[in-house]
C-alpha cells in the first residue's frame, strides 16, 4: 500500500511493484490512508512523510500504537538525519529519500519481505528470563508483570538477543540480521535503538540487567 498525495507517484510505484508481482493499493493522504489499510491488510506500507490530514509520521505511530507489525517504508524528499531518526522513532523500518530509481525501490521491498522472512519471530514461542518475558505470538514484552510497548524493531532487537542468552553480537551483526546486508552501513542507529529499548525494559537503564553493552564488542542479552 502506497500512501501519498502526489498523483504522478502513484502511477510510478504502482507500475513499479505491479511489475514486481506484487498487488497494489493507495490512498492520497493520511486519514484515507488508515481507512484503506483496515480494508486491504497490505504486506508492506510505503508512506509519503508529509501529507494532508495526517503525515507519514502520525500514520505509522497509529499503525503502531495499535500493535501493526507490517513493514513501513518512509518517502520523503528531505535527506536529513534528524527526519531519519524521527521515522525510525516511530517504528519505520526503511528510508527513501525522492527522486528515486525503480530499482532502489524495488531492492528495499524485496530486502524488507525477505528479512521478514528470516528474523520471523515463532507465534507459539515464550521466552522467559528472570523477571522478563517476550511473548512471539502477541510481539508483546512483559517485565515484572507489567506490559512494556515495544516498537516491531525494537521488540526483533530484544528478541534476537534474548534469543541466544549471553552471546554477544556486534552492531553489524544486529544490522544483518534486522535490517537485512544491504543496510550494513547504518550501523550508528543500534546505539539509539538500545537506549530506548533500556529505558523501557530497564528498572535502571544507566545499570541495566537485561540488555548490556560489552565494552568494544557489542549487545548481550542476561546477567
Amino acid at each position: 500500500m502506497l500512501a501519498d498525495d502526489e498523483e504522478n507517484m502513484h502511477i510510478l510505484i504502482e507500475r513499479i511493484v505491479v511489475r514486481d508481482g506484487y498487488e497494489f493499493c493507495y490512498a492520497a493522504d493520511g486519514a484515507e490512508a488508515l481507512v484503506v489499510y483496515e480494508q486491504e491488510k497490505p504486506d508492506l506500507v510505503i508512506l509519503d512523510v508529509m501529507m494532508p490530514e495526517l503525515n507519514g509520521f502520525e500514520v505509522c505511530q497509529r499503525l503502531r500504537a495499535n500493535r501493526e507489525t507490517v513493514p513501513i517504508i518512509f518517502l520523503t524528499a528531505k535527506d536529513d538525519i534528524s527526519d531519519k531518526s524521527a521515522g525510525f522513532g516511530v517504528g519505520g523500518d526503511d528510508y527513501l529519500v525522492k527522486p528515486f530509481s525503480p530499482e532502489e525501490l524495488s531492492m528495499r521491498i524485496n530486502a524488507r519481505f525477505r528479512q521478514n522472512a528470516r528474523v520471523a519471530v515463532k507465534h507459539e514461542e515464550l521466552l522467559d528470563y528472570n523477571g522478563i518475558a517476550l511473548e512471539g505470538k502477541r510481539h508483546r514484552v512483559v517485565v515484572q508483570g507489567k506490559v512494556i510497548d515495544l516498537t516491531p524493531k525494537e521488540f526483533r532487537i530484544l528478541w534476537l538477543l534474548a534469543s541466544h542468552p549471553g552471546e554477544v553480537f556486534t552492531r553489524e551483526q544486529i544490522i544483518g540480521e534486522i535490517w537485512g546486508d544491504e543496510f550494513m552501513g547504518e550501523t550508528t542507529s543500534i546505539p539509539v535503538f538500545v537506549r530506548r529499548i533500556r529505558e523501557k525494559i530497564e528498572e535502571d537503564p544507566a545499570h541495566p540487567r537485561y540488555l548490556q553493552t560489552v565494552w568494544r564488542v557489542g549487545y548481550r542479552f542476561g546477567d
